[in-house]
Parts: C-alpha cells; sequence; structure tokens
C-alpha cells in the first residue's frame, strides 16, 4: 500500500512517498488495535539499525481498552492524555542506557538514544503502511511512568506513542483543530551541509 501525500508535503528532491506521507494527527477514531496490529508495528521496530547489534530500544505496549492504557494515558501531561486516550494503542518508547562490554562488564551506551530513535521511526512507518498514524510525545510524567510500567534501574523513557486510525478534525477540542495539519519541514539546504557546518 502506498500512502496518501498530503499536499502541505511536498518534497524538494526525489523521495519514496512513504517519508513525506508519515505527520503526526493527534485526532483518533478510538478503535482498538488488534494485537496483531500492534505486533507488526513491534516487529517493524525490532529490525531497526542498531550499532554493534545491540539493539538497546525496550517497548511497552498497551491496547485501548485495558487498565494499562488507562495508567500510561493518565501520565499524560498538557492535552496529549485528552487526544491521545483514543488512540488504539499506547507504546512507552525507552532504551537501556548500558551496552556489555567483551569483559562482561556494563558501560554507557552513547548510541542507544540514536538507536532506539531509528526504532521508533520503523513503528511510525510501519504505521503508514498499515493505514494507521503514530504520534510521539514528550509530554508525559516521567516518574509516574516509570513506576507504572516497572522501568528498571539503567534504563531511560524517550516517548509516549499513540497509535491508532485517524479521526475527524473536528473531533478534537476547539484549540487543537487548527493544529491538526501535516507540518511543513525546513529545506534541505537548511539541515544538510556539503563538506562542513
Amino acid at each position: 500500500m502506498t500512502p496518501d501525500q498530503p499536499a502541505a508535503r511536498q518534497p524538494d528532491h526525489p523521495v519514496d512517498p512513504q517519508f513525506p506521507a508519515r505527520w503526526s494527527p493527534r485526532s483518533f477514531t478510538g478503535r482498538e488495535l488488534a494485537e496483531t496490529e500492534v505486533m507488526a508495528l513491534l516487529e517493524a521496530a525490532r529490525w531497526a539499525p542498531s550499532a554493534s547489534n545491540q539493539q538497546p530500544w525496550r517497548l511497552v505496549w498497551a491496547r485501548r481498552g485495558e487498565a494499562e492504557f488507562a495508567v500510561m494515558r493518565d501520565t499524560l501531561t498538557g492535552n496529549n492524555p485528552v487526544w491521545a486516550g483514543r488512540a488504539g494503542a499506547l507504546v512507552v518508547v525507552a532504551s537501556k542506557d548500558t551496552v556489555p562490554t567483551r569483559e562482561g562488564a556494563e558501560v554507557a551506551n552513547r548510541t542507544a538514544g540514536f538507536d532506539t530513535g531509528a526504532a521508533w521511526m520503523s513503528l511510525a512507518l510501519q504505521a503508514r503502511a498499515m493505514g494507521l498514524f503514530a504520534h510521539a510525545m514528550g509530554g508525559f510524567d516521567r516518574d509516574w511512568l516509570a513506576a507504572a510500567v516497572a522501568l528498571p534501574r539503567g534504563h531511560t523513557i524517550h516517548c509516549v506513542v499513540a497509535v491508532g486510525e485517524q479521526g475527524p478534525a473536528d473531533a478534537l477540542p476547539e484549540d487543537l483543530r487548527a493544529r491538526e495539519t501535516p507540518s511543513a519541514r525546513k529545506p534541505v539546504a537548511e539541515i544538510a551541509m556539503h563538506g562542513r557546518f
């Protein structure tokens, strides 16, 4: 399936349509995702690239209607619980902060966040390929969420992802409706330099 490319997201250079088609809406229909759908998202994240094949990402998920979903939703801050509560599933994206050496000692994994970002992007692109949308949020109570998901020591939570079927913009509170549109991107010339900064 080729995702529809939003009119507001026209690339400056030829690129696969999946990239400009991925955006982060806030309106969801409220349909629960089937466990098989969630497993497909997690499987996509599993195959993300990883330094030294350490695969530091850790994903904790719950489907709409489950008690764990409600707890995750309640840890969100600002407007996030209002709209994310209608997602089909929530996924907490975390990473293991250390990596074992050949001698068995645990040392800081300086690429853990970088690799975990790749896993999140894989999940987001899989969602679009399935006709779903994923919206990552940084607005949550870290301590509350860490306790809610029993985050082990030596791990960092990066975001919570709401995923599900896109709903109509008019289902959102009035103050969020105007923001329910794909955002533009900076031109390549502003983010990429040839040879040096």
